[in-house]
């Protein structure tokens, strides 16, 4: 048994030697915090190394002793010891924690980082739809570009044209290649804003698609088809939509926007994911007036 204590002994400087030559930087201050880490270190070393030759000099010298059980397996045979006190009311202890913990400890009614999050971002925006309730247009499109900048220029470029075809050109609202791709396809991306979305082959003739994306793409410039008037049932003549039964594609309004942010969009050139919750109603609009002074 002394060899053992010596040897302990031993083992406790060598783990503490290790310790402070891993984090020794840490305790040479006046942090009382680092001092308590230290001491911490030093006694869960010392208890669990004496804990340890505790138990090793028990398994040398003890003999087992009690009633057999009956059962045995492969000749093993097992006494019947009861279960230490201790580690009977530790894990009854664990069982009545752990019910409480998701019943009435944290994290229903204890303190979360998350938590934190959330109330200081909903306090916040509370703040800033109060103090732009009422904006100019000219404050709109100054807020929408920063938006943009941010959150659409990734993709659609500082400029808004689509870095080279990979998204949306934003300074115009459709090209003729994109209105006929609708036409023959038809559109349901906009589910919340327009549930009904547009059935494929409203147009059948070639030459009636044609001439209306030309006059879409173009614009809404010059005498309007006579086809349109197919479109016009739901875009309306002068094509600046018709709420929850189809969207403007003339411009850019802010129905439009927040529809395409909320639910995404796929078309020709790609998909768009949505962007619910990431901006509030007056970042939308903002956003909106910036893409419309775009194609000015």
């Amino acid at each position: 048994m002394k060899s053992m204590v010596i040897g302990g002994i031993i083992l406790i400087i060598a783990l503490l030697a290790g310790t402070y030559f891993a984090a020794g930087d840490a305790f040479n201050s006046d942090d009382y915090i680092n001092s308590l880490t230290m001491l911490g270190a030093v006694a869960i070393i010392t208890i669990t190394v004496f804990v340890a030759l505790k138990y090793v000099n028990q398994m040398k010298n003890d003999t087992a002793s009690g009633e057999l059980a009956e059962e045995k397996w492969d000749g093993i045979g097992e006494y019947k010891n009861p279960i230490p006190t201790g580690w009977g009311l530790a894990f009854i202890g664990a069982i009545i924690w752990m019910f409480w913990y998701f019943t009435v400890g944290y994290p229903i009614n204890g303190f979360s980082q998350i938590g934190q999050w959330n109330e200081e971002t909903l306090e916040y925006n509370a703040k800033f739809e109060k103090k732009w309730e009422n904006p100019s247009e000219e404050t709109l499109k100054a807020m929408g570009q920063s938006i943009f900048l941010v959150q659409c220029a990734p993709c659609h470029g500082v400029d808004g044209e689509g870095i080279e075809g990979k998204a949306q050109n934003l300074t115009h609202r459709m090209s003729k290649e994109q209105v006929v791709h609708v036409i023959k396809n038809g559109a349901n991306n906009l589910k919340t804003a327009y549930p009904a979305g547009m059935p494929p082959m409203m147009l059948t003739e070639d030459a009636d698609i044609n001439e209306v994306a030309s006059y879409v793409a173009g614009g809404f410039k010059g005498e309007q088809p006579a086809s349109f008037a197919v479109c016009a049932g739901c875009h309306g003549a002068d094509g600046n939509g018709m709420e929850m039964v189809a969207p403007n594609i003339r411009a850019y309004d802010d129905a439009l926007v927040m529809a395409v942010l909320k639910d995404g969009k796929k078309g020709i050139i790609g998909a768009m994911p949505s962007f619910d919750g990431r901006l509030n109603e007056t970042q939308e609009k903002a956003l909106a007036s910036y893409l419309r002074s775009l194609g000015e």
